[in-house]
């Protein structure tokens, strides 16, 4: 790393509203696509709720019913306002231009891009791509390449070192690239930037944070640093990233999606949030003061895992940043920003269980003072993405608590002394079948606006087999995402029950290959969903087979989870539909030249060390460029030394060979012996020799 340059970065007071800078008036537009948000929110909310009124009738409404005309309001409203947003976009004017004679002057960018246990030769692969088109844009000058590191693995660690290595000889004389891993990585990546910018951050003015899989063209680095340095009150500008390089069945699905649906969503959200805008956690630039000064993040009261360190960092960081008086936009003409999707429902499932709990423990924040309205907007829906799932299964639920009562309990048809004629119960069948359609098609506006985006857009139509391919594609998507929407609602549900009784997410490394999904993992996974599917199968059948055909497309997905969950992971499937011209985007067809680099030089790479330390052990050119490569361990806390050290360094005293040292070193062992010179040369003493046979 070069010289520190540190920042304070103080942590901020969510229940004091310290001072801000001056606000720029809410631009006309922006309040236009608020009213037509509010207006079409409202009314739809309000018209189904009146509806659904109708459908029972009010005077004699049981209790079971009343709930579900509440638990359908709370639905309805979500979608409404999904709807609402979505439509919003089309009064957002197009994100202005900078002049690029203007250059970047005199500020210094740095590519960010926070690492946990990764493979290195990907990350370095499309840093490196990402280098050399800056270098080729002549922009190379103002951006440097910062690597940061919290693996706790000592072979992933070992190759990062030497892939670094790599990237920093493949991009000499082009840019320069520091590499540095955090011995203690506390509050995980929020704490991992922070570390940064406290140490580094005063080298920069900008910063542009990356995820392990993040792609991000020279022509939109170059013009993020230029709107940037165009609007000094701008804090943060948020990219729409699209997907992309996904090949099994399930990352295809959410690739066309993101690819068809996903531009008219963003422009909706940043036609009304405005200055009041989200950041996502990556792919975008920061002012790096500004950050320093409005983004430090408390530790929340209380146990894990509402309290402790915040999890979703990005959207209260943006919180914070707006509360300062710093503009927090989001950019949707850019292009050129792509990342990629899990590779299987079961990945998706593992990564939600993690944003779930992060998202939940935003209603710890939610109410911080000094928040804007669509800051607190934008924490209420990450909340909402997941309260979704179990208020639909309560409502499902409902109703079939609604089915056994009429089977079980018979009406009471006079319920008043000297009443003369029955009270008839009622149920308009007619009215809320009326009521279901009406909601299906609230629900698909924003899909049916990305096709007609999509249909209107040459490019689009190329790319995605023309019109016949496109519809085709989008009764597909539509389809199959009507079966994995049950089995997600079931995986949420379990994801807000085991937080809500106190379960922490952990943390651990996300999939970005294209495994596959076993029959195992999936029956391991899904057998519940499947046993559910099949018991209140057989029970609506018995009761009320009229319910059974109602909830019959939910029910079908949770009965073929378990294939549906193998089928997810497979890249034979998707391979198949991508030669068909199904769920196909135009970045399949004319690749990107910065994919194009990626993928090259990831082929190429040479294959990097399994066991770093034997290689360490092996290779004296690697062991010292590791050693260099790296900050020195920090001292232990006086009185509290740690024992993993002491207990590595016995074990190599105590090993005759280097297969027996590495035998008995455990995981945290192996690390101490990564960080230090000391050890790593009396581990390259030891002959090789055959392990202890236990």
């Amino acid at each position: 790393m070069p010289a520190e340059a540190r920042l304070g970065m103080p942590s901020q007071d969510l229940d004091y509203a310290p001072p801000r800078l001056p606000m720029y008036p809410t631009d006309g537009a922006v309040w236009f696509a608020r009213i037509i948000l509010v207006a079409t929110f409202v009314g739809i909310t309000i018209y189904g709720v009146y509806q659904m009124l109708q459908v029972v009738r009010f005077a004699s409404m049981t209790f079971l019913q009343a709930l579900m005309i509440f638990f359908f309001g709370v639905s309805l409203a979500w979608i409404a306002f999904s709807a609402g947003s979505v439509l919003a976009g089309a009064s957002k004017r197009r994100d202005p231009r900078p002049d690029p004679a203007t250059g970047l002057g005199e500020t210094l960018t740095a590519l960010v891009m926070p690492i946990y246990n990764e493979d290195p030769t990907r990350t370095t692969a499309a840093l490196q791509a990402m280098g050399e088109g800056l270098h080729k844009a002549g922009s190379s000058r103002g951006f440097e390449i910062v690597v940061l590191s919290d693996s706790t693995d000592a072979d992933a660690w070992i190759r990062e070192t030497a892939a670094v290595g790599r990237l920093r000889h493949a991009l000499t004389g082009m840019m320069p690239v520091w590499y540095r891993r955090r011995w203690r990585n506390v509050a995980r990546k929020s704490g991992n930037i922070e570390d940064f910018v406290t140490r580094w951050g005063a080298r920069y003015d900008h910063m542009i944070v990356l995820d392990a899989d993040s792609l991000i063209d020279a022509a939109t680095l170059t013009r993020l640093a230029q709107m940037m340095q165009a609007d000094p009150a701008l804090g943060i500008l948020q990219t729409a990233p699209q997907l992309i390089g996904a090949r099994t069945l399930f990352g295809r699905l959410q690739q066309f999606a993101a690819c068809a649906y996903g531009p008219v969503i963003s422009r909706g959200l940043a036609a009304w949030s405005g200055d009041s805008g989200n950041y996502w956690g990556h792919n975008a630039i920061i002012r790096v003061q500004a950050f320093a000064q409005s983004c430090g993040l408390p530790e929340l009261e209380g146990r894990k895992p509402f309290g402790g360190h915040v999890l979703s960092h990005d959207f209260v960081e943006a919180a914070l940043m707006r509360r300062a008086g710093w503009k927090v936009r989001m950019t949707t003409d850019c292009g050129g920003s792509w990342e990629e999707s899990p590779p299987s429902l079961i990945d998706v499932a593992v990564r939600d269980r993690r944003w779930a709990q992060g998202n939940l423990q935003h209603t710890k924040i939610i109410g911080a003072r000094g928040f804007s309205f669509p800051s607190r907007l934008h924490l209420g829906i990450g909340i909402m993405s997941y309260l979704s799932s179990p208020l639909w299964l309560v409502l499902l639920c409902i109703g079939f608590a609604l089915a056994v009562q009429s089977h079980l309990i018979r009406p009471e048809y006079f319920n008043h002394d000297f009443q003369m004629f029955p009270t008839w119960p009622r149920f308009n069948v007619e009215l809320m079948m009326a009521l279901f359609w009406f909601s299906m098609v609230i629900l698909l506006v924003p899909k049916f606006l990305g096709l007609s985006r999509a249909l209107l857009s040459s490019r689009l139509r190329r790319g995605g087999g023309g019109v016949i391919g496109l519809c085709a594609s989008f009764l597909l998507e539509i389809v199959l995402s009507a079966l994995y929407a049950p089995v997600m609602m079931l995986s949420q549900s379990r994801h807000v029950f085991e937080i809500l009784m106190g379960r922490d997410s952990g943390w651990n490394p996300q999939r970005r290959d294209d495994g596959g999904t076993s029959w195992r993992e999936a029956w391991h996974f899904h057998m519940r969903d499947t046993v559910i599917a099949v018991m209140t199968g057989v029970i609506l059948w018995f009761l009320s087979p009229p319910l059974l055909a109602w909830v019959s497309p939910a029910l079908l997905g949770l009965l073929l989870s378990v294939p549906l969950s193998r089928a997810s992971g497979s890249r034979t499937l998707g391979g198949a539909l991508s030669k068909l011209g199904f769920l196909r985007i135009p970045a399949e067809v004319e690749v990107p030249a910065l994919v194009r680099r990626r993928t090259q030089l990831v082929a190429e790479a040479r294959a990097l060390p399994e066991d770093g330390l034997r290689y360490l052990a092996r290779n004296r050119e690697a062991r010292l460029a590791h050693v260099e490569g790296n900050l020195p361990r920090p001292p232990d806390p006086p009185g509290r030394p740690d024992p993993n050290a002491f207990t590595a360094r016995q074990k190599l005293l105590d090993a005759h060979s280097l297969d027996q040292a590495l035998e008995w070193l455990t995981r945290v062992e192996r690390v101490e012996v990564a960080s230090s010179e000391q050890l790593l040369n009396h581990l390259s003493l030891l002959p090789d020799g055959q392990r202890t046979l236990i």
